[in-house]
């Protein structure tokens, strides 16, 4: 694109973003002194609806940014402005919460996020199946008790009391332990399969009793959830969304937010190996109903792997630039107390 067209484009969408009204030539002209008259840039906005990057809603002589446009914006033409002391401040302190309750953070970083973006927020909380296997304890409360703890890759800790088939020593089931550490240490998560642990307890000839009883926990333990717990907050803020008036808009809006599946199929969209944020416009989105939406998706980290994701569902309207930085830095944050705690 020719460098005068994205600078009557940039001014166009910078100008929608901030009012959310049709933009003329005439306001181009006057705001953001361009050097050339308002008859050279609404030759230059013609050019750029044909070319589909601008839109003439109605009958208006001015125009809007189409899906299109706000595409090349992003991966062209956005800015990104660094957070005030202010917004770095409250992102550190929700970040210090009891990661221990962990379904409150996630609660409480939606709620941050909304009140700092002034759209919705979406969080996924980690996913059992992600990470590797990285240790396994058996430990015996009493002679037909043991606790088992398995430690994955992500820092999640899943752990379970299971009733034993008979008296067992503690070195019967340290024995029990160091085998199974030495086998599936480093394995995927997803891939520790019944049969893998069948093979590994007949290896070690464990009695059968006992055999059955560890293939049924760990079998359990190990398992993928069958669906990631979804987090949401600030719904209500797309009420203030000039966009969102239109009832039927608001309704679609609001069935997306309480629909986990479509909001899980939403995050999933994000390579899971990205430390970088995916930016969703409009058409691109994966499921009905949100065309007159964006979302700004990040995933967060635990030891150098995906945790899960954190995002902001908005207006095609949306201000990427402040919102690109706000959860690039609040993953980045989330990434950290992940990590120390």
């Amino acid at each position: 694109m020719e460098e005068r067209k994205k600078q009557v484009l940039n001014a166009i969408i910078k100008d929608y973003i901030a009012n959310a009204e049709p933009v003329g030539s005439r306001a181009v002209a006057k705001k953001y002194d361009l050097g050339v008259s308002p008859a050279t840039i609404r030759n230059e906005m013609s050019d750029l609806t044909e070319d589909g990057y601008i839109e003439q809603p109605h009958t208006s002589a001015g125009r809007i940014p189409s899906a299109k446009g706000y595409r090349f914006y992003v991966d062209n033409l956005m800015e990104r402005p660094p957070l005030r002391p202010e917004e770095r401040q409250q992102v550190r302190q929700a970040m210090s919460g009891d990661l221990t309750e962990l379904d409150d953070f996630m609660r409480n970083c939606c709620a941050m996020i909304s009140r700092l973006t002034n759209y919705a927020s979406i969080a996924a909380i980690p996913e059992r199946g992600h990470g590797s296997v990285e240790n396994i304890q058996l430990i015996p409360l009493n002679e037909r008790q043991a606790l088992v703890i398995i430690l994955a890759s992500t820092g999640i800790i899943r752990h379970k009391v299971i009733d034993l088939p008979g008296p067992i020593s503690p070195a019967q089931l340290s024995a029990v332990e160091r085998a199974m550490v030495k086998a599936l240490r480093g394995a995927e998560m997803r891939s520790v399969s019944y049969e893998l642990l069948d093979e590994l307890l007949r290896k070690y000839q464990m009695q059968e009793a006992m055999a059955a009883q560890a293939l049924d926990l760990l079998e359990q333990t190990l398992r993928p959830e069958s669906s990631t717990r979804i987090f949401t907050g600030g719904a209500t803020h797309m009420l203030s969304q000039p966009e969102f008036q239109d009832l039927e808009k608001l309704k679609s809006i609001f069935s997306l937010l309480e629909a986990d599946n479509k909001l899980k199929e939403l995050l999933e969209k994000v390579d899971p190996g990205k430390r970088t944020l995916t930016i969703t416009i409009g058409g691109e989105m994966p499921v009905e109903g949100v065309k007159d939406c964006s979302m700004v998706v990040a995933n967060y980290f635990v030891n150098g792997e995906k945790a899960g994701s954190i995002g902001v569902l908005g207006p095609t309207r949306m201000r990427y630039g402040r919102t690109v930085s706000l959860m690039e830095t609040i993953a980045g944050e989330l990434s950290r107390a992940m990590d120390e705690k």
